[in-house]
């Protein structure tokens, strides 16, 4: 693919990458202590940013799999600040233009920005809980008022930088990143009251194997870094993690973490509403989480996309739960704390 860039590596380079990990190990702890802090979980049941029902019902399945129990049996401490209220009825296209229920998700984005910037003005880690891609907006809004160069790791099957000009159906959740970098709808360009949350190079997509052709050549355009899901399986995770936080450290002063689940193959992550074949294994993905947690650059995380209607024995909320313990230092010692919990839970019940 013309637009994806390719790193060859000798094993000398690959040394040097794993040594530039551990030196942003060292430095992150230093410098960025975000993940060491209080985490609020913020639910954001929005399905509107695309046409299939059920992504609402996701922030309350990852927490019914165990969420904050995980946490803090790994010493964090957390709040749960419950679901934003939004409303969910909106005109489903805007008359004469390509794009749906703007109104709806231009009002619950704005609540989410505010939320979003409070929890880090009160010193919190904000963990936010999709709902579809299209809350993005609302989260990179409320964490570019804290950064003045925000960077963006993107780790997801879709660019999401289509315009209503690009876009091939007019679902916002395909919009995001585009609205985030100032491009599109005005309406959506505007939340937060400014424009320009992150800037193109302080961007890097994981993942990606499912792009439009706006979105090609608005990468190729803005020379935005993209490792697709045949970059992973050829350099590997660890590379491309190093790869991204050198890249990024370099240029950010925070890095925010957009989670959509379904960057993970759907056959291992059925409960997703846009599955897309030949994606990042979940073994891969737990991988890379571990690795930005080690680093302890990120400022801020958000997991989107899980459709509990679309799913198999709740595998993609377990699943779901698992990466983000494995964000804030759960280890594979971890296993008899997750073993524990699921007793005590089904004596409950």
């Amino acid at each position: 693919m013309y637009f994806t860039k390719l790193f060859l590596h000798t094993k000398q380079e690959r040394f040097k990458i794993k040594f530039a990990t551990k030196k942003l190990q060292k430095i992150g702890a230093v410098i960025v202590s975000y993940m060491k802090r209080n985490i609020s979980i913020v639910g954001v049941p929005m399905w509107l940013g695309q046409t299939r029902y059920g992504t609402n019902l996701g922030p309350q399945s990852i927490r019914s799999a165990g969420l904050v129990e995980r946490l803090k049996t790994v010493g964090k401490k957390v709040v749960d600040e419950g679901n934003l209220s939004i409303g969910i009825i909106g005109r489903f296209r805007q008359s004469g233009e390509n794009i749906k229920n703007v109104k709806t998700l231009v009002d619950s984005s704005e609540k989410l920005a505010a939320k979003v910037s409070n929890i880090i003005q009160e010193g919190r880690f904000p963990l936010v809980l999709g709902g579809d891609h299209s809350i993005a907006m609302g989260t990179l809004a409320g964490v570019g008022k804290h950064f003045k160069n925000l960077g963006v790791i993107w780790y997801d099957a879709h660019a999401d930088m289509n315009t209503p000009e690009t876009s091939p159906s007019g679902n916002i959740h395909g919009m995001p990143l585009a609205a985030s970098m100032g491009l599109g709808h005005s309406a959506l360009t505007r939340i937060g009251g400014y424009r320009g949350k992150v800037k193109p190079e302080h961007i890097v997509l994981i993942g990606v194997r499912d792009i439009d052709k706006g979105e090609q050549l608005l990468i190729a355009e803005k020379n935005i870094k993209v490792y697709t899901a045949n970059d992973v399986k050829r350099l590997g995770m660890e590379v491309v993690i190093a790869e991204t936080l050198r890249y990024l450290s370099e240029r950010c002063d925070g890095i925010h973490l957009s989670f959509d689940v379904d960057g993970i193959d759907p056959a291992e992550f059925p409960g997703v509403g846009t599955p897309v074949t030949n994606g990042l294994s979940y073994k891969e993905s737990l991988q890379a989480v571990r690795l930005l947690s080690a680093s302890e650059k990120l400022i801020s995380a958000e997991f989107v996309e899980v459709n509990p209607l679309l799913d198999k024995d709740d595998t993609t909320a377990r699943l779901t739960v698992n990466l983000i313990g494995a964000l804030f230092g759960e280890t594979a010692k971890s296993k008899s704390i997750q073993k524990s919990y699921k007793q005590r839970n089904s004596k409950a019940m």
